[in-house]
């Protein structure tokens, strides 16, 4: 079982992590399968500050309720607001779970699908290395 990393992901994490923004994932996968997944990225989820599965007890709905990213949430340290929030998405349900929980969403669809699913989300990119992070208050790219 393989993950890959779609193009400008790694060097977004990076950044973020090196700057001291805290990172979370929250995904519909459940633990096992999503241990599975990543057994072979350790270095790079171990720079996030938890991780939010779909079989988490906090989780009672999946996508497009907005209980994953809330849960993902309420676990920083600090009291974070949704309007602090930003959610990278590539599926519509995830849209508009992030945009339902009062959080802003950047997605990043397959160009496969049809435009008309991307009218929620506060942003679209074509790929991550489009993304500037000091669009969203964030510190921009150095290189």
């Amino acid at each position: 079982m393989n993950l890959f990393f779609s193009a400008g992901v790694l060097r977004l994490i990076h950044h973020l992590h090196s700057n001291g923004i805290p990172l979370a994932v929250a995904t519909g996968t459940h633990k096992h399968h999503f241990a599975l997944k990543t057994q072979k990225h350790q270095e790079i989820f171990s720079t996030m500050h938890h991780i939010v599965t779909g079989d988490d007890q906090e989780v009672k709905a999946g996508k497009p309720s907005p209980d994953i990213f809330l849960a993902a949430m309420r676990r920083f340290e600090c009291n974070v607001k949704p309007s602090n929030c930003l959610v990278f998405e590539d599926a519509p349900l995830g849209v508009t779970a992030g945009k339902t929980a009062g959080m802003h969403v950047v997605m990043v669809p397959d160009p496969r699908l049809d435009v008309s699913y991307h009218k929620e989300a506060d942003q679209v990119l074509n790929s991550l290395l489009d993304f500037k992070p000091y669009e969203w208050g964030l510190p921009p790219f150095e290189d």
